[in-house]
């Protein structure tokens, strides 16, 4: 983090001026010499996301992103995206969150090797795995079924939010819909075992990529390690069903959409913990007869005290999911009374 020199308010203030004059213009300088003293990042000044892509075992790659809400400073570099090298090819997931990360993936990749890409998979319709699509060719786009009808109906309405969450780090992005779709299975790609999961439960679907080669399951946002869990479409009874096929899985390595990668279960349990006792809560409340407002105030265990942006999601995930459980226990108690 860079800054400008630091001013002295005062010394913006200094001169023989007096009067309704001299005070209107001493409220300009001060708002002048106030903006002029504000750190800026020199990340943000050059748009470079500073993208550092880590092998995590052979041909087995990510760049991992911010445990972060979307920002000015950070220009949305909050997403693990990765990359597979086989023999032949490059297979890419996720492309990050603006035309500029897109680019400069595609060009950290070149760093590491000069292969074709031969696939570029969107792991869901959120936006900041899938608006860097336009720095990779069009052919290799792909993502599941329910992956493309989501990014055509809610594209647009993601990039023009990225933006004003983003500002010019968002400069040109468009939305590119993949024009493949993919089906579940395990095939040969670029050279290497590669399998692909449909699952569901963080969105309407959502793909898991397994290098067998290496053992590494990209899980996307079904996996949260040490960044609380988003929930803007969450189905959460599906999305424990889905933690409990990863669980099931040969896996070595987890790379999961937000946070460090690891070696052992611990971004599954703990994704499953918090999921398991944020549904219990809403249930809890909402069966109590609690309002939105008085949920918001139940006390966040103390074993969640590391997850990133913990006291930020719980009250956005009420707001998510809090209707649909009141509206069950009113279905629920009027099913009872017509008995």
């Amino acid at each position: 983090m860079s800054r400008l020199p630091a001013l002295s308010l005062a010394g913006c203030l200094r001169g023989p001026l007096a009067g309704p004059l001299a005070t209107l213009l001493a409220g300009l300088m001060l708002g002048l010499c106030t903006l002029l003293a504000l750190p800026t990042s020199a990340h943000a000044a050059d748009f470079d996301y500073r993208l550092q892509p880590r092998e995590l075992a052979p041909g087995a790659w990510v760049v991992v992103g911010l445990k972060e809400d979307f920002s000015f400073a950070n220009g949305g570099n909050i997403v693990n995206t990765g990359f597979i090298v086989g023999s032949e090819g490059v297979i890419v997931i996720d492309t990050g969150s603006s035309k500029r990360y897109g680019e400069q993936m595609l060009a950290a990749i070149r760093r590491v090797t000069p292969l074709p890409i031969v696939l570029t998979v969107n792991t869901h319709h959120h936006p900041d795995h899938f608006l860097g699509n336009q720095a990779f060719p069009r052919a290799t786009l792909a993502a599941l079924p329910e992956t493309l009808a989501a990014i055509r109906s809610e594209g647009e309405g993601f990039n023009a939010n990225m933006y004003r969450l983003n500002g010019d780090w968002m400069r040109d992005t468009e939305v590119v819909v993949p024009g493949r779709s993919l089906a579940a299975g395990r095939q040969r790609i670029g050279g290497r075992d590669v399998e692909l999961l449909a699952l569901g439960g963080h969105t309407i679907a959502d793909l898991v990529v397994i290098d067998h080669d290496s053992g590494t399951v990209y899980a996307a946002d079904l996996l949260f390690h040490g960044r609380t869990p988003t929930t803007p479409h969450a189905d959460i009874a599906r999305w424990l069903a889905a933690l409990d096929t990863l669980e099931g899985l040969p896996a070595r390595r987890w790379v999961p959409g937000h946070g460090e990668p690891a070696t052992d279960l611990a971004p599954l349990r703990q994704t499953r913990d918090y999921l398991g006792w944020l549904a219990q809560a809403i249930r809890a409340g909402a069966e109590s007869g609690q309002d939105m407002t008085e949920l918001f105030q139940t006390p966040i265990p103390p074993r969640f005290a590391g997850l990133a942006l913990v006291k930020e999601e719980f009250r956005r995930s009420v707001v998510h999911l809090f209707p649909a459980a009141e509206q069950a226990v009113l279905e629920a108690a009027r099913t009872k009374a017509s008995r």
